[in-house]
């Protein structure tokens, strides 16, 4: 492969094929590092690397069995959504930390709209504290750093507050940023967007990268996909505008991001020293995959195998124009997923399956009312309640019988494994239940929350007809924890270990001091 980097629809044809990998394996420790590249693949869950194993040929593949990898390693968190996973990968903090608890309160910001539109506003304001890039640019201000994905949430919160290179896809099939970054696109961003593939790749078949006879997983669940289009091959509209907003439901959308990383790596010189740069890529098609059609589906498997072929000619590229003794990887996930009740326990069961809080919400707005108090004053949101106590002063409600109100009734609703009130999580077991560590290390003290929910594994919020992550069960929270490069020990670890300890290792790598209290630490059996 040249130092060119291949276009899109050139590197989808590839992909029917299988991508050979540079041979070399990276060379021993020598310097420090002039690369961090840092790969978050939405939603990847651990398993799926001894599930897919055999059918790993590229980059997941390079990764997994070549590099530190942890295999007891999770997401030590409650809210296992995109917005809090994203915040803690490069920032080693929680989100009591961080400040980002739930997607709902993540990056949106109206006072930072998007350059030509074709999204929400959206910007890092409510981040609090510093990240890897920040603390890289403390020790060399010349450290430079480029962020994409799909989701603006994938790029912005992996960068916390920084304003360096940073952007995701817009819903007319364009990658922009926010005036929050840049009040003009790049004339390489500019360039990058006229070529227009997301429209050109209109009436496209999404097919089966191998044999039929490769994928155990049938292909006739009607629980996939809300019911329509469950069967390959998937198709992309045939109509250009509707394409480039769907065309993130489809495996292409990760070579397109990781096309504009290499675009953006040569074009910004990332990693050509004497400092040392990041590149960050956070990849949401197996997130959209696994919403709709589920963990257990053809379509996810097929993905998987289709990103880790795109990852392995991705390695290949940027091995071509950097060193490869002076590059280090990580790779996690933001968050894992639950199966389809349907799928998982039949139609009939997943009915209980499904955990919807509307009559607990509306008791507490009874309460509310009958007490002259204002409706704001208490509410449920994602199983949490939130509450503002001044708004009771003077009435005869007070914050606490509406509290056991909630805890009452939400504790009776069929598939709740526990519910919690907030002061009593601070006093219980955080080394032996999981649950009460993860809720601790979920909400800032400054967040008005009396009480928190937590469903039985398995259980879902809502009727939705998607597959759903979010709790903090394993499940959702069991991720991988990958490091590949010349500073680090090839093999696998099972020690316990979380997402936040990624960017204290990388920074133990890189010599470069944390400028904050972290709430991870340095995996030192990882390093060389």
């Amino acid at each position: 492969m040249n130092r060119r980097i291949v276009s899109t629809l050139g590197a989808l044809a590839a992909l029917s094929g299988v991508l050979p990998l540079a041979a070399q394996a990276p060379a021993a420790p020598a310097e420090t590092p002039t690369l961090v590249v840092f790969l978050t693949v939405d939603q990847l869950r651990a398993d799926y690397f001894e599930k897919y194993g055999s059918q790993l040929e590229g980059g997941l593949a390079r990764l997994y069995n070549g590099g530190a990898v942890f295999t007891n390693a999770f997401h030590d968190h409650a809210n296992t959504e995109t917005a809090p996973g994203h915040a803690s990968t490069m920032s080693g903090r929680f989100p009591r930390s961080t400040g980002i608890v739930q997607n709902s309160a993540g990056v949106q910001d109206p006072q930072a709209p998007l350059i030509g539109g074709g999204g929400p506003a959206a910007s890092p304001f409510r981040f609090r504290g510093t990240v890897l890039t920040d603390w890289m640019r403390i020790r060399d201000p010349r450290t430079r750093a480029l962020s994409v994905s799909r989701k603006d949430r994938g790029a912005i919160l992996p960068m916390g507050r920084a304003k360096q290179e940073v952007y995701w896809y817009a819903s007319d099939g364009r990658f922009t940023t926010s005036t929050y970054y840049a009040d003009t696109l790049p004339t390489w961003v500019g360039r990058f967007n006229d070529r227009g593939v997301p429209r050109r790749m209109a009436g496209q078949a999404w097919t089966l990268l191998l044999p039929e006879s490769a994928y155990p997983e049938p292909d006739s669940v009607p629980a996939e996909s809300g019911g329509r289009d469950f069967v390959f091959p998937h198709v992309l509209s045939s109509d250009p505008v509707q394409a480039a907003r769907s065309f993130p439901e489809f495996p292409w959308m990760d070579q397109l991001t990781l096309d504009l990383a290499l675009e953006g790596l040569n074009e910004l010189k990332l990693g050509a020293g004497p400092q040392t740069d990041v590149l960050a890529v956070s990849l949401s098609t197996t997130d959209a995959v696994g919403h709709r059609y589920g963990p257990d589906s053809r379509e996810i498997r097929d993905q998987v195998l289709r990103l880790d072929r795109m990852l392995g000619a991705f390695i290949d590229s940027l091995y071509t124009v950097r060193d490869s003794s002076r590059v280090v990887f990580a790779l996690t996930a933001d968050h894992g997923v639950t199966p389809f009740p349907t799928v998982a326990y039949g139609a009939e069961a997943a009915r209980a399956y499904h955990v919807r809080l509307d009559p607990v919400a509306a008791q507490v707005r009874a309460a509310l009312a009958a007490a002259g108090v204002d409706s704001a004053a208490a509410f449920v949101n994602d199983g949490m309640l939130v509450m503002n106590r001044a708004a009771f002063a003077g009435k005869r409600l007070t914050p606490d019988s509406v509290t056991s109100l909630f805890v009452r009734a939400s504790a009776a609703v069929p598939g709740v494994y526990r519910v919690d009130r907030v002061r009593d999580l601070a006093k219980g077991d955080t080394v032996n239940d999981a649950v009460t560590r993860r809720w601790n290390h979920m909400l800032p003290p400054d967040l008005p929350v009396e009480a928190v929910v937590t469903l039985k594994e398995g259980h879902v919020w809502g009727t939705a007809t998607f597959a759903q992550h979010g709790s903090p069960q394993d499940v959702d929270a069991h991720v991988p924890v990958i490091f590949y490069g010349p500073a680090f020990r090839t093999g696998k670890f099972d020690r316990f270990a979380r997402v936040v300890d990624m960017a204290p290792t990388l920074a133990a790598v890189l010599g470069v001091p944390p400028t904050e209290p972290l709430d991870g630490r340095v995996l030192a059996e990882a390093l060389r």
